[in-house]
């Protein structure tokens, strides 16, 4: 891989305001109920989407260990071929990855409508700017091609 200029030393402002946007989501979440470890799992599976493997390795760090269990990350990429998750986590699984894929047919009101049926709008929010901040953070570690070496 060739080098590219780090986002964050190049603007550090804006990679600041990123870092308080990802507070602000991250404080949305806590207050919102939502357990810490499935929001790296949230976080998590949009970084596979996505392919960071920065953001893969840093979130799955973290969901372990917030009290994640290995095989819980393990089945991650195929959550809806497995038992692991609640009817709550596969809907916020779908709405993160419907948002995250979202030129493939926008948020389809099937999958909202899902997540709708069993969040408050202070989870669906929450679940929502979880998903737009990793999104960004997401793009900003592959444009500067941020190493991820062992």
């Amino acid at each position: 891989m060739s080098e590219r200029i780090n986002l964050g030393k190049a603007a550090p402002k804006l990679y600041q305001a990123v870092a308080e946007f990802d507070r602000l989501a991250t404080q949305a979440a806590e207050s919102a109920g939502l357990a810490d470890g499935f929001s790296h799992l949230l976080r998590l599976r949009v970084s596979q989407i996505n392919q960071c493997a920065f953001c893969v390795r840093l979130h799955a760090r973290d969901a372990l260990n917030t009290g994640e269990t290995a095989d819980r990350l393990s089945v991650l990429p195929a959550w809806r071929e497995s038992g692991y998750f609640t009817e709550k986590e596969r809907a916020a699984l779908a709405l993160a990855e419907a948002i995250t894929l979202i030129a493939d047919g926008q948020v389809p009101d099937s999958v909202y409508a899902a997540a709708a049926d069993l969040f408050s709008d202070e989870e669906i929010s929450a679940v929502e700017w979880l998903t737009i901040v990793i999104n960004t953070w997401n793009r900003i570690a592959i444009s500067s091609r941020y190493p991820v070496a062992p």
